[in-house]
């Protein structure tokens, strides 16, 4: 049996059944977590999450396994319950609500399709569970089939399908029940690169389409939140420990660990902390001194991080004002239309993506590299409270 929310209806009695008919609220779709802890057996596996998704905004959960994420997803789902807390869709609190009464849908990133089914049978099935009237299912299932670009392979069984093809059936499934919630749990981490990039896109444009839909996506792949979400949240260890507008969240990540897990970053530690105004401040690393943007406002006089991508490194100075620092060669790799280049600072490493160079230097080699302080910014260790 699929392991989305229409898979979960077929034992449903009639009365009360979701009416498919009937339009959702849209308007109140957004999702709220409030203080809300998992634990199984006793062990805590999703620690007081306090979070709100907005109604149709899109919002990626992202960390390595274990962290927490697809338990909350779960959570919202109705699979598994809280032992402490409350969730809500819209106005409405769903902690204690059956999986089949919440109005959601959902995508799991082994399809889930029913293999003795056509393309067409799948997107039904969730409509048929709900008692929906046949003139609604004739309507819906080439509606959605042709939303997400499959309208020409209604008749196929899942066999005859690609892995995207397959994965974009069940979207349309998932969406056939007219859904306020759409839940995605890591739906391209079994298709390879190419595909992955397509339905990347897909997605967004499905988004376009759907403004109203309000989204939970989660994946441990951060270019995938990256290109969707609205907002980021980052776990680790049952806690979200950043969360902000995907951009900000890249640009100025509040501790250590969201540096190092969205993206790629350089962190060195640096020392006494000197505002200059403007949001900037000096720090001292080693004999020298760098400026970078003081984002979070960390006060004078301490130590912290600073951050700088390694796109953001330069071989030549991109501005007047820019800051330089000396390191030692460790590696080149050339990957196409970039050069990966990885340095050795003290013993900190220190990556460089550029444009492939006709000489690349060799390992043990001496080089300078320069970046500009609007593109560093200053790292505290530990999360920031607001």
């Amino acid at each position: 049996m699929p392991a989305d929310l229409a898979g979960t209806a077929n034992a449903v009695p009639a009365v009360v059944r979701v009416g498919v008919e009937r339009a959702a609220d849209r308007s109140s779709s957004g999702i709220g977590f409030e203080d809300v802890t998992v634990a199984y057996n006793g062990l805590v596996v999703l620690d007081s999450l306090t979070l709100a998704v907005n109604p149709g905004e899109i919002v990626a959960l992202i960390g390595p396994s274990g962290s927490g994420k697809t338990t909350a997803l779960r959570a919202v789902a109705g699979f598994v319950r809280p032992v402490r807390g409350r969730i809500t869709i819209g106005p409405r609190d769903v902690t204690n609500v059956a999986p089949h009464a919440r109005n959601i849908g959902m995508v799991v990133q082994n399809y889930a399709l029913f293999p003795h089914m056509r393309a067409e049978e799948n997107v039904a099935f969730g409509l048929r569970a709900r008692g929906a009237a046949a003139d609604v299912i004739r309507q819906r299932v080439p509606e959605c089939l042709r939303l997400v670009g499959m309208a020409s392979y209604a008749k196929r069984y899942p066999r005859e399908l690609s892995g995207g093809q397959q994965q974009r059936v069940a979207i349309a499934r998932a969406l056939a029940i007219r859904p306020q919630v759409l839940l995605l749990d890591e739906p391209l981490s079994a298709l390879d690169a190419q595909i992955r990039r397509s339905m990347l896109d897909e997605l967004a444009k499905l988004h376009r389409e759907l403004p109203s839909l309000t989204v939970l996506y989660v994946t441990h792949d951060q270019t995938e939140a990256l290109t969707l979400a609205d907002h980021i949240g980052i776990m680790r260890d049952g806690k979200l420990v950043a969360f902000g507008d995907a951009q900000s969240l890249y640009r100025y990540p509040p501790n250590r660990f969201s540096a190092e897990f969205l993206g790629r970053a350089n962190l060195l530690p640096v020392q006494a902390l000197v505002a200059t105004g403007g949001g900037m401040a000096r720090v001292r690393f080693r004999d020298g001194a760098f400026v970078a943007r003081n984002h979070h406002a960390l006060p004078d006089g301490g130590e912290c991080l600073l951050c700088v991508r390694p796109h953001d490194l330069c071989l030549a100075p991109p501005d007047a004002a820019s800051n330089a620092l000396t390191a030692t060669v460790k590696s080149v790799q050339w990957q196409g239309d970039m050069q990966s280049v990885e340095l050795d600072v003290d013993g900190h490493l220190l990556r460089v993506s550029c444009a492939p160079m006709h000489a690349p230097p060799s390992p043990g080699a001496p080089l300078t590299v320069h970046f500009s302080a609007t593109q560093a910014t200053l790292v505290p260790e530990t999360m920031v409270r607001g």
